[in-house]
């Protein structure tokens, strides 16, 4: 059995979940439940990202303490999340006493090692709001591509990373004015001291190649010492021995990963170092998205190395989220927040959705509403859940609830099932939409049989009663293997069918098992087809989302 442990980035606590987020998210519960089904040990955290400027300045604007704004935020992304079948294991805050406790103890220990250094350093401060601006509250032209309209940190138009002060024309996003230049005491972590280890962790095969080479790249040009200190004012936890200063949101951010699990350990009696420590032989995945890798690709690895705990197996990478092939926009109706999509429409086809196009690459993905509906309805339900019901139908009215003791057409059942072992690890090689292919594929052969059979005809002669049993009997095996092959994917789908067949809880192990002479429950309607008038009502909330 394999000791997994797994995270996503931590949404940030300031703002609700939208679906771009939930790319990484129901793909990281999809790989999770993989593991689980396998029998494996798979511990899946996250956390609240609650530090930093914007979260003190959101409180601000509406006139109540940071802890109030993010236990509002906790709250409402936890029963996102959960709605959405997003299954957890422990999710925590970084505003807590174990994230200051590791934050402080990685600190300590890199200090000791003498990979911290004081110096003073000219930024710009904002005199209308009385604070020195981190990066992100900056805005001006861009110094090497000279794009405008650019942070104060990196460009999006040309992917350059540079010092804020070397923005051109910078203004203040807070106050909308030009800041001046001011002299500030900071601290950094001596991160080129790390650019050997760095490159023997990225031989490791830790990254895609696209992302490795971008890596490859940040290191050759040679790596900066990373500033991990913000003056006053600041939300977030101070730095021991230091006056006015506080950890930058990025130290402790990452730092949030093993205080989830530590406060998980605490509540189930188990030791965090087991996972965390520098010799552990367990496994530490991290999904995160491709515009976050240099933080959790660079300055954690580290971090994590210098401060003596182990660094992670892999950290997967995946692309951003577009509505009909543009950018979400608010405007268009395409913004759409997870709570927005739960009032009009079933988590299942968005978790279906987004399995049929997720791959293991850095590649964005389109969310195209009409191939949505589309898919969902002639793929999910009219292909797959067909099967079910066309199959049900006839054992629940006809051979009173119970399955054929034979089974017809062992060829076909064992095709499907000789396709486990490639459905198992496209899940594990987060190659999602291959598994959409073969299941739907695999559904086309099984409707086929039943056309072919045609058992609403046969069964109208007594003659025949013996074999449409069987015939039905085939579907309804057929249909549970299926279901198991998607259920890291359609979790509620598959508990139902479970409930209808009365069986145990489909897993890798017992998906071969055949279901034979037995009773079943009555047919219940598993899910529904997608209306469009559902869509455009999403739409029409979306727009009013501003």
């Amino acid at each position: 059995m394999r000791k997994i442990l797994v995270t996503s980035a931590l949404p940030y606590a300031n703002g609700s979940i939208h679906l771009g987020h939930l790319v990484e998210y129901l793909q990281t519960d999809m790989w999770v439940r993989n593991q689980k089904m396998l029998g494996n040990e798979c511990i899946y955290v996250c956390a609240d990202d609650a530090h930093g400027t914007p979260i003190m300045l959101k409180a601000r604007e509406l006139n109540i303490s940071p802890e109030t704004l993010i236990k509002e935020s906790k709250s409402e992304h936890t029963n996102d999340f959960s709605d959405f079948h997003i299954e957890f294991d422990n999710y925590h805050t970084t505003h807590s006493e174990e994230n200051r406790e590791l934050s402080e103890l990685i600190f300590k220990r890199l200090s000791e090692k003498d990979n911290i250094e004081k110096k003073s350093i000219e930024q710009f401060f904002d005199v209308e709001q009385e604070m020195f601006l981190p990066d992100r509250y900056l805005k001006g032209t861009c110094p090497k591509c000279k794009s405008e309209n650019q942070y104060g940190d990196s460009c999006e138009s040309c992917g350059a990373t540079y010092l804020s002060t070397d923005l051109v024309n910078p203004i203040s996003v807070i106050s909308d004015s030009k800041p001046i230049r001011k002299k500030s005491d900071h601290l950094f972590f001596k991160l080129g001291d790390y650019e050997n280890f760095l490159k023997g962790w990225l031989d490791g095969n830790r990254v895609q190649k696209e992302i490795k080479n971008k890596m490859d790249e940040w290191l050759s040009d040679g790596l900066e010492n990373w500033d991990i200190s913000r003056d006053k004012p600041y939300f977030g936890f101070s730095i021991p021995n230091e006056k006015d200063k506080f950890f930058y949101v990025w130290l402790d951010a990452p730092v949030g990963y093993i205080a989830s699990f530590k406060n998980f350990c605490e509540r189930n009696s188990r030791d965090y170092k087991e996972f965390w420590d520098k010799d552990s032989e367990t496994e530490l995945y991290h999904f995160i998205g491709k515009d976050i890798a240099y933080f959790h690709v660079l300055f954690w690895p580290s971090m994590l190395e210098g401060a003596n705990f182990r660094t992670p197996t892999a950290v997967f990478c995946h692309g951003f989220l577009t509505v009909d092939g543009e950018k979400m926009s608010k405007s268009r109706g395409t913004f759409f927040n997870a709570r927005t999509y739960l009032n009009h429409l079933n988590p299942e086809y968005l978790r279906y959705y987004f399995a049929s196009r997720l791959t293991n690459n850095i590649e964005d993905i389109d969310l195209s509403l009409d191939d949505f509906v589309a898919r969902v309805n002639s793929d999910l339900i009219g292909k797959i859940i067909n099967i079910g019901s066309r199959c049900a139908r006839f054992i629940n009215k006809d051979f009173d609830d119970f399955l054929s003791p034979k089974i017809k057409n062992q060829d076909l059942l064992d095709v499907i099932l000789n396709s486990k072992k490639i459905i198992v690890q496209n899940y594990e090689e987060r190659n999602f939409s291959k598994n959409i292919r073969i299941i739907s594929s695999l559904a086309d052969d099984i409707n086929k049989y039943l056309d072919d059979e045609k058992p609403w005809v046969k069964i109208k002669d007594e003659v025949n009663r013996e074999y449409v049993h069987q015939v039905c009997s085939d579907g309804m095996n057929m249909f549970r293997v299926l279901i198991g092959f998607l259920k890291p994917v359609t979790p509620k789908i598959a508990e139902k069918v479970e409930n209808i067949l009365d069986c145990e809880k489909i897993n890798w192990k017992n998906i071969d098992n055949i279901l034979i002479s037995r009773k079943i429950n009555k047919y219940e309607p598993i899910i529904g087809r997608i209306d469009k008038e559902s869509v455009e009502a999403m739409k029409k909330e979306a727009k009013g989302n501003k």
